[in-house]
Formats: C-alpha cells, structure tokens, sequence
C-alpha cells in the first residue's frame, strides 16, 4: 500500500544532473559567459534535432514569437489570430507589436482552437494565426493550412518577406512542444515558423530561454533571415560580442533601434547537455502519461490523448477534466491535494477571465468553450523526477479526495 499521507511532490522541477552543472563551470571558466560559442553550438544541434536549416537561440519563447511578427513586419492596422485558451505569451505580443489580438474559442471538448471559428476569424486585416500546441501536442496542422489556403484571396501582404507567403503566415507556440511528432514530421518542420520554450519548467530547459526555427521549403533566404533575428536581439549591432573579439574588429554599425534578448552560453551550457539526455527524458515522460491513463482512464476522468496513430507529444503536461466537476469543486480538488503533499495546477484560465484581456474588450462569455475546459480541468505533476511510486500516490490521492467531493469516483 502506498502511503499516500508523508511524500511531498513537486508540480514540476527542473532535471538537473551533474554533467550540466559541470558544463555550467566550464562555460563560466571559459571566460566567455555571454552569447557566444556555446550558444552557437546549441543552435547547430537544435536545428539538426529538428529538421531545418537554422535555429535562433534567444533568451524566451515570448521573445522568439515577438521578433518573428516584428521581422515580418507585422504591426498596428494588422491582426493575429491565437486561442483564447492559453498562456498570456500567446497574445501579449500581438498587443506589443501593436496589432489587434483575434481570439477563437476552443472546440467543444477540445484544448484546441475551433477551426470552424478560426476560418470565419480571418478577414483582409489578418497577418498571422498563431496555434499553439498545449500540452506538447501538435495541432491539427493539415486544417490550418487548408483553412489559411481557403482564404488566401483575403491576403493583403504589407512587404516583400509577406509576399513570399503570399498567405496568412502560421507561426506556431510550441512552447510546450519540443520533441513532438505529426505525421512524419518534427514540431519545428509544419508551421511555417515554431517558437520554443526552454523555461525551467519544461522538458527541455536552460533555465530561461527558448528558441525560433523555420521551414526549408517557404523560399526563405536563410542566412539573411538568420542575421535579422541576430540584429533584432542584440541593439540592431551589425556585430555581436563574439565577432567584436577578432583582431582589429572592435567597430560595428547600429543598423536599427532594437532590443535586447539573446541567450547567453551559461544558459546554453544547460541545454547542450540537456539535448544529450533529451531522447530518455521523453521516453520516461511517456511512462508516466501512460500510469496516469491506466490508472485513470477507466474510472471516467479525461484526459489530453498524447500519443495515438500518426502523432507523439512531448508530454510536457498532462491535463485532465474531472466531468461534472464545478470551477469551485476543482479548485478544492487541488487545495486538499496541496494538503495531501501533491502540487497540482490548472492550464489554462482562458484569457479573456483576466483584466488585461477584459481591458482589451474581451469578455469570456463570447468563449463558452474554453471556459468549459477550464471550469474542471486540473493538471497533475509530470516530470522526470517523479519515481513510480510517487505516481501511484498522486493517483490514489485524487481518486480519494475525488470520493470525499463528489460521493464517489465512480460517479464523476
């Protein structure tokens, strides 16, 4: 029997082994604690890891997704469409580059967008959808770009680099989805640009950071396209701190009033050699998800499927909807299971329940089903960490303070 009373489980700590710390000191030892060769390095390797030519490493995902809609010239008089079941990064760069943010309810039962509703959202204003792919499960990619197909009459492109697409430009938050496979291909390879996180909380991490990729086959120049995320990160200086270094080349140009978000070799010291270990870190993910279904699945919780015919997650989180379960019975399933030594949470309260969004003119009444998805979803801890038995103690809990709220598992 599992004592499910004394053990104390995180919701999700980062998996640090010694090699990284080691890799840590060697980067600070090295003299060169900035952007610099390991960063370098780290792009080369998630590039080859992914499937495209470049990868930009930088200091967030949220930065990746900004510079990316400001690289192609997307701004006021513009409109990005994301879902309105996600993380404020999603839509907060629209709203920093000073386009209009469109949201889209989810489907019904879905933590994905309504593709149905997502059609009907784009109009001659529309620059860009951003999906995002929660829980580290690539969406339903083959339907955006039919959809984005569908309405490319509507397409009004402001420059050259919009142009090339000649189309609404879907550029994906696949915060959650490093290491997620669709159909053949890798999360970086279908959106026409996918932006990472590397935050501590993720599969993959460098304690803060996140990465951008684009596909081969849009016409892309790469290296200048490379050279733009370069310049937009580091001041718009025509050189960054590595090149300043050669002999007799301390002077560079500020080519445009930029900003401020690359990533630095200490952080990419973590993920060199977290890449290493990515391949064993996604697989003991998947036997957690799969604990979690068998034990769960037959009792009438719901859960985000990770893994089916044709498609692997990165089972970043593992997310459940307890039916006929109020907002106000959830949020005390996940008190007691605080008090029980189990950290759980929710992903995601939809945008527009928060003030920001209300400010913006939102109101989640016009987003019934993302609210359905929230009102009972909660979020149990998955991370490498975690040893069998604190799964099962994670289980027998729930179903035991399920049994103390509801009358009974078995009639939720």
């Amino acid at each position: 029997m599992i004592d499910t009373e004394l053990r104390n489980i995180p919701f999700s700590p980062p998996d640090i082994k010694e090699a990284e710390i080691e890799e840590v000191i060697k980067a600070m030892k090295s003299g060169w604690i900035t952007t610099g060769p390991r960063t370098k390095e780290l792009e080369k390797r998630i590039a080859k890891y992914v499937g495209t030519n470049k990868a930009v490493c930088l200091n967030s995902a949220t930065a990746a997704m900004e510079l990316t809609l400001r690289i192609l010239g997307i701004g006021p008089g513009d409109e990005v469409i994301t879902s309105a079941y996600t993380y404020t990064a999603s839509a907060s760069v629209i709203e920093h580059v000073g386009a209009k943010i469109v949201l889209v309810d989810t489907a019904p039962d879905s933590f994905e967008m309504d593709y149905s509703k997502l059609s009907d959202a784009i109009s001659e204003k529309t620059k860009a959808i951003i999906p995002v792919d929660i829980a580290g499960k690539m969406c339903d990619y083959d339907t955006i770009f039919e959809i984005v197909e569908s309405k490319k009459e509507l397409f009004k492109p402001n420059n050259e680099l919009q142009g090339l697409f000649n189309r609404v430009i879907v550029m994906t938050d696949a915060a959650h989805a490093f290491g997620a496979e669709r159909q053949g291909l890798n999360c970086g390879q279908v959106a026409d640009f996918t932006c990472f996180s590397f935050h501590a909380v993720k599969n993959f991490t460098t304690a803060e950071g996140g990465a951008v990729v684009w596909r081969n086959d849009d016409g892309l120049d790469d290296e200048w396209l490379y050279k733009q995320f370069m310049l937009y990160s580091l001041h718009g200086q025509s050189k960054d701190a590595l090149a300043k270094t050669q002999k007799g080349s301390w002077e560079y140009d500020i080519v445009y009033p930029a900003y401020k978000c690359n990533m630095t070799d200490i952080m990419a010291s973590i993920g060199l050699i977290q890449l290493d270990r990515y391949k064993g870190l996604l697989e003991r993910r998947k036997e957690i998800i799969e604990m979690y279904d068998k034990a769960l699945l037959p009792i009438g919780i719901h859960s985000l499927q990770h893994y089916g015919e044709g498609f692997s997650s990165s089972g970043h989180l593992y997310l459940l909807r307890i039916p006929d379960t109020s907002e106000e019975k959830r949020n005390e399933i996940i008190i007691k299971m605080a008090d029980s030594g189990v950290a759980c949470n929710v992903h995601y309260k939809p945008l527009p329940m928060f003030t920001a969004y209300k400010n913006l003119g939102f109101d989640i009444k016009d987003y019934p089903n993302a609210y359905s998805q929230y009102a009972n979803e909660v979020t149990l801890p998955l991370h490498t960490l975690l040893s069998d038995e604190d799964i099962e103690c994670v289980v027998e809990n729930l179903k035991r303070i399920i049994d103390e709220i509801s009358g009974g598992v078995q009639n939720v």
